[in-house]
């Protein structure tokens, strides 16, 4: 009984949080997601990684947007793991204002890309590669999968090293926090 008034009571101040543009970490690491750390609000690099079609694109493209960057591969495992609830989450809040980018970093080809996407049934996410790693350097990425998220004013804000549940509630309330004005 303790335990569920707890977990209502940080649900409550999360969402209320959420009214003030602010992510409320203490309740989303509470509540599932307890490798998400607050960072230093910092400009983004324009490093240029590629769109499905090849074209250059630069996380500067999505300005006004919050973005969920997910730095992942093909042969990581924890990553192959967390790519269906990515999927989810773009599904549900995928939108104007929001935008879940998944960015296969390193030796990832295109058919293995594909074969991925279509054995997971993955339908919502963007094919975005970096294949010479330039992006994930840039932005510190050390080992995958690592997720950055970036505010709609283009700032780096919080990170989380390794795999989530990014269908969960904790993570849908960080999105919406994310996404107040």
């Amino acid at each position: 009984m303790l335990r569920s008034l707890l977990l209502y009571t940080a649900l409550v101040f999360g969402a209320n949080a959420g009214f003030a543009g602010q992510i409320d970490f203490e309740a989303a690491q509470a509540n599932g997601l307890p490798k998400l750390i607050e960072t230093e609000a910092t400009d983004l690099p324009d490093t240029v990684f590629l769109d499905a079609d090849d074209n250059e694109v630069t996380l500067a493209d999505y300005e006004g947007t919050a973005l969920l960057v997910n730095f992942w591969a093909t042969w990581c495992a924890p990553c192959r793991e967390e790519m269906p609830a990515l999927d989810e989450l773009q599904a549900e809040l995928g939108g104007d204002d929001f935008q879940v980018l998944t960015v296969a970093t390193g030796r990832n080809s295109r058919e293995a890309i594909d074969k991925f996407y279509d054995e997971t049934g993955i339908e919502n996410l963007p094919v975005l590669t970096d294949a010479k790693q330039k992006l994930s350097r840039d932005m510190g990425v050390m080992g995958l999968p690592v997720t950055v998220l970036i505010s709609p004013e283009g700032k780096e804000v919080a990170r989380l090293l390794g795999d989530a549940d990014w269908a969960s509630d904790a993570a849908k309330q960080v999105v919406r926090e994310l996404t107040a004005p």
